[in-house]
């Protein structure tokens, strides 16, 4: 069987490739967060715009959670919880973004104009 592609097939191919990844980045791709909010047992315990460099020592049942706020992005720089799942995370860029120390009772979520798409969106 032979497909018989021509040079306008290939190009027509390639357009529709180069849309669908256009189409990915723009569409799922989040804006940039502006803010971040950390929470320990449920309750809001800082508020900050990501403008400057800082670090926040957060109390949780286990001991400190260390969040780092660098270059216009966040991380759980350390963590007691003994698995290490937020730390491990890395750095959050994305508004709709979160860190959550769960064991800890610490988390960290960015905030921004659009939450990224994400597999709970509808």
């Amino acid at each position: 069987m032979n497909l018989g592609f021509k040079a306008g097939d290939w190009l027509t191919v390639l357009a529709g490739m180069l849309l669908a990844g256009y189409l990915f980045m723009t569409l799922w791709g989040g804006s940039k967060g502006a803010s971040l909010i950390i929470r320990s047992g449920g309750k809001i315990v800082a508020e900050a715009d990501l403008t400057r460099n800082r670090n926040f020592e957060i109390s949780g049942p286990l001991g400190t959670t260390l969040v780092t706020v660098e270059n216009h992005r966040v991380r759980v720089a350390r963590d007691p919880s003994p698995r290490q799942h937020c730390v491990k995370q890395g750095w959050l860029s994305r508004a709709g973004e979160a860190a959550l120390c769960l064991p800890n009772q610490v988390s960290v979520e960015l905030t921004g104009v659009a939450r990224a798409y994400d597999s709970l969106s509808y």
